[in-house]
């Protein structure tokens, strides 16, 4: 059993002590139920194999959506301290820049009526999805890596609500490798497979109205939650970089528990081209979703009228796969977040300044049956976790286990039969993401609320989803 202690009532620690090997102690957000669950699995495991890289600082960090991940569980974050200290494209993960855009609409879900089911059936012709699926928009990708969102976007709000305003400084196109280029040539504007989705949903209760009001958001309004990544280009480079970082561990005497963890410092040669082919990846993923709000309010102006379009606004976009330099506690530090989402609080001139006098949006995902949730980043995040919070739910269950529980056509029927429209063209994709084979997000974000990361904005649930 690992020796977890409980600090308060939201923070757990396995302490440094725990193995020899570890560097900093290893701390798990979460409730007693979670913890039931996260214990069931490899995952806390994974979290002390964090705690052992060179150059880590404070701690290795989980958020109540933990789950088994590539050498980081998901769900993980890590600092480590520039400029010498490692970084480890496994704390990153295959799909660089994995994030979610929330789109709202100018109408609610009265007015949008029975319209809602050709909405998301003209969502998902718009959008393809699937695995290497392309039929995305042919652009220059080398101008894409460089410059991300604004590449495509039509709209400047769109990128001035965005983390980074979808781009990140550093991003070389020349470290990615020409396999990866050619996997992403076709994929921009597309939504992939597995966890991926295009979904309609309805704001269902506020919790914040001056966060609310900031945000655009209000009671029933119509809203389009976007999530996707790199797709195959990210993947390919998170590949390559694993293996040539496995490759030189020797040289800088790093020793490893696991050799999914693979890293390198920061500031050798192999360090400075993973960060900037991981910045060039994650400037194709915001110009992915870019292209995926383009295609969504050309569906809606099909369907609703070039007005609603017109009036469709971006409330923010932000990553949960990525390694950002930032300044943490006096130090310079690379945050990790993988399966992670950065939540600044009030002030901060890193959030647009629409948003500075409430905080950060942070946007939690629950599954195709339950809410999701908008939050504002709170100045605990900062004290406590790198100005981190987490990005979803979490999964309970393997894809494998969700399918043996259910079939994606009796899936469709229960969440049909619950008013919510599905397009997915895959029954067999659609039951790997049962909503039961996701922790209880109510459970998640009362936790990530009671540590005093983020708190409560808006609910909102779904009714209608587009999945690979």
């Amino acid at each position: 059993m690992v020796d977890l202690r409980r600090i308060d009532d939201t923070l757990y620690e396995i302490p440094a002590e725990a193995r020899p090997d570890m560097r900093v102690p290893a701390r798990v957000f979460a409730d007693d139920e979670l913890l039931a669950s996260i214990r069931g699995e490899d995952s806390l495991a994974q979290l002390q194999n964090v705690a052992t890289l060179p150059g880590i600082v404070e701690a290795a960090i989980a958020m109540p959506d933990i789950h088994q991940g590539y050498g980081f569980p998901v769900g993980g974050l890590a600092a480590t301290e520039l400029p010498d200290g490692v970084v480890s494209p496994g704390g990153v993960g295959y799909d660089i820049n994995c994030g979610v855009r929330l789109l709202a609409l100018p109408l609610t879900i009265d007015e949008l009526g029975d319209r809602r089911q050709r909405l998301v059936h003209e969502l998902s012709r718009a959008i393809p999805a699937g695995a290497g699926r392309e039929g995305g928009r042919r652009v220059d990708v080398d101008e894409v890596l460089r410059n991300g969102s604004r590449t495509v976007a039509e709209r400047e709000e769109d990128v001035e609500r965005t983390e980074s305003e979808g781009r990140l400084d550093g991003a070389d196109p020349s470290a990615v490798s020409d396999r990866a280029r050619k996997r992403g040539a076709g994929q921009l504007g597309t939504m992939g497979s597995g966890n991926h989705f295009v979904e309609v949903q309805a704001v269902d209760r506020v919790f914040d109205a001056a966060g609310a009001d900031a945000f655009g958001l209000g009671e029933r309004q119509v809203t389009v939650l976007i999530h996707s990544g790199s797709r195959g280009l990210g993947h390919q480079v998170c590949g390559d970089y694993v293996k040539q970082m496995d490759a030189v561990l020797g040289r800088y005497g790093i020793e490893l528990p696991d050799r999914q963890l693979s890293c390198a410092p920061a500031s050798s040669p192999e360090g400075q081209a993973y960060l900037a082919a991981m910045a060039a990846s994650a400037n194709f993923a915001w110009a992915n979703r870019q292209e995926i709000a383009n295609r969504t309010r050309a569906s809606v102006a099909r369907v609703l009228g070039d007005d609603t379009a017109a009036n469709t606004r971006q409330v923010y976009d932000v990553a949960h796969n990525v390694a950002k330099p930032e300044r943490h506690h006096g130090r310079a530090v690379l945050v990790h977040r993988k399966g992670a989402t950065r939540a600044f609080p009030a002030g901060s001139d890193e959030i647009p300044a629409a948003y500075r006098e409430v905080g950060q949006p942070v946007f939690i995902p629950g599954s195709m049956g339950t809410a999701s949730y908008v939050l504002a980043g709170e100045p605990g995040s900062l004290r406590r976790s790198f100005g981190t919070t987490c990005h979803g739910a979490g999964r309970r269950l393997s894809r494998t286990a969700a399918k043996k529980e259910i079939s994606g056509a009796e899936l469709r029927r229960q969440l049909e039969g619950r008013g919510i429209v599905v397009a997915s063209a895959s029954n067999k994709g659609l039951a790997e993401e049962a909503p039961f084979a996701y922790k209880d997000v109510e459970a998640v974000v009362d936790v990530v609320a009671r540590a005093g990361l983020a708190r409560r904005v808006a609910r909102l649930v779904p009714i209608g989803v587009v999945k690979g």
